[in-house]
Order: C-alpha cells, then structure tokens, then sequence
C-alpha cells in the first residue's frame, strides 16, 4: 500500500505538468508476471487539475483493476482445460475474422452504396408493402392556439383561426406575439402520445371530447384559452399514412439496398476467385 500511494504521488506530479513537456518516460508502475504497467499507459488517466487527493484514488484504483485482471487471467490460462481455451481461441479468430469482413464490406458499401430514394419508389413500396406497417399508436392531424383569456385580441385571434384560410393565418401570424404556444400546419401527422405530453387537459379518456374532426374544440383553465382543430384523426393498429411513414420506408428500402449489393460482393468475389484459380473445389 505505501508502495501505490508513493506511485501515486509520483504520477499526480507526472499528469500536473502540461502534456506538450512530458518527455516519453517508460518507467515501470507494476509487475504481474509477464505483465508491465508503465508510466506512459497511465498518461491520460487522471484529468488535468485534478486533486492530489482525487489523483491518488483513481490511480490505485486503476492499479487494482489492472492487476486483478491479469491474475485472473493467469489463473484462467493454468485452470481452464486444452478444450476449453481451444474452444475460445477459435472464438477469437473468428471475431477478428468477423471484424475485419464487416469492416471491409462496410467501406464497400460506403463508396458505392446509393442513398437516393425517389418519391415514385417510396411510393410504389408503400403501395405493395403498406399492409405491413400498422400504426401501434394513434395518429392526429392537427392545429391549435393558446391565447390568455384576458388577450384585448382573443376575439380576433379566436375567429381567425376558425376561419382557417391563407388570409386568415397571416392574421394570426402577425400577432403571434399575443399567442403563448400555436401550432397552424395541421398537415403533419403526429403521435397521440405526444398530445397527451403537450396537454395536460387531454388524455386517453376524454380525448373524444378535444379530438373531433373538422371541428373546433375549446378549452379555458385559470389562466388561457385553447383552441384546437383537428383534421384527421387514425386509431391504433391502421395502416400508417404514406407521409408519416415515409422516413421508416426510406430506411427499409437502403437497409434492402444494402443487403443486395452485399450478396452482389460476396458471388462476385467467389466468382472473380474461381475464374482466377484462387479458389477450387475438389470433388
């Protein structure tokens, strides 16, 4: 212990400096058989600033760490039998082997891969495979304001936003510094959830009474007014509208994309191999 904490000592001086004048010193830290620890491993260990205090606990934590790990698997190398560490060695060939293929393919793909997906072929997707993406939440399409019920203007707020026309939004633009929260494109589907999150007076009970198509709903509390319009309106467990789903749809058609020009490399290179006599196969 009085070993490590003097370690330690030394090392909190070591990282004080600024690393731009630490000369490459590779002094050894600790010994577990085969095993070293030197200064230089320890280099970005302890933040810059950090207490002597502090620098002393993560470095003999870090020492322990260390150290036990090495026994361990020095206890692991006499302990476990032939068959079992050959069963492990042939894990980690194969892992490398797996590291090094997925990394290969992947810089294959990246410069070749196409990630332009037209409207017409998310469309044509959607069309035949839309059966397949149901809705697992409720969908709205809606419009709201939130004006203080004392607002001189709520009259001309209020009757614009019924009206809803072009005109009508500008109005409502123009004086959106009366408004405290509005949302008037009500082209976008959203998740119910989120209404649930955004309107404490709305929840899966009383939704019926705020989500009603093609009509204006109001609700005032001690302070605001809201009023909230709502277009379209799908349940749980629908086939999900094309433009909600859309960015899902884009994923699924690159993530096919990839998979086939994958399976392309993979008979190409067999095929290129047997053509060149790299690869045979003995009947």
């Amino acid at each position: 212990m009085k070993l490590k904490l003097l370690v330690a000592t030394i090392l909190f001086v070591f990282f004080s400096c600024k690393k731009e004048t630490i000369k490459e010193d590779n002094g050894i830290i600790a010994r577990v058989s085969n095993f070293i620890l030197v200064k230089e491993d320890l280099i970005d260990l302890v933040p810059f600033g950090t207490t002597k205090k502090d620098s002393i606990v993560i470095v003999n934590d870090f020492i322990d760490r260390w150290a036990s790990q090495k026994l361990l698997y020095n206890a692991a190398e006499v302990n476990l039998s032939d068959e079992k560490q050959a069963e492990l060695n042939n894990l980690v060939d194969q892992y490398k082997k797996d590291l090094y293929l997925k990394a290969y393919i992947e810089q294959l793909v990246y410069k070749s891969f196409d990630t332009i997906v037209s409207e017409q072929e998310l469309s044509s997707y959607y069309e035949h495979n839309k059966e397949k993406f149901k809705t697992n939440t409720a969908l709205v399409k809606l419009s709201y304001i939130q004006v203080n019920k004392n607002s001189l203007k709520l009259k001309l707020l209020s009757s614009n936003f019924a009206k809803g026309s072009k005109e009508s939004k500008d109005v409502l633009k123009k004086n959106a510094i009366e408004l405290k929260s509005y949302a008037f494109n009500d082209s976008i589907w959203i998740d119910m959830n989120q209404i649930y999150e955004n309107f404490s007076f709305i929840n899966i009970e009383n939704k019926e009474n705020y989500i009603v198509k093609d009509r204006i709903m109001k609700f005032t509390d001690s302070t605001d007014v809201f009023f909230i319009k709502t277009s379209n309106y799908i349940e749980r467990n629908q086939v999900s509208p094309f433009q909600y789903i859309k960015p899902t749809l884009k994923n699924v058609i690159l993530n096919k994309r990839k998979i086939e020009l994958i399976n392309k490399f993979q008979k190409d290179i067999t095929k290129d191999a047997l053509k060149d006599k790299k690869y045979e196969i003995y009947k």
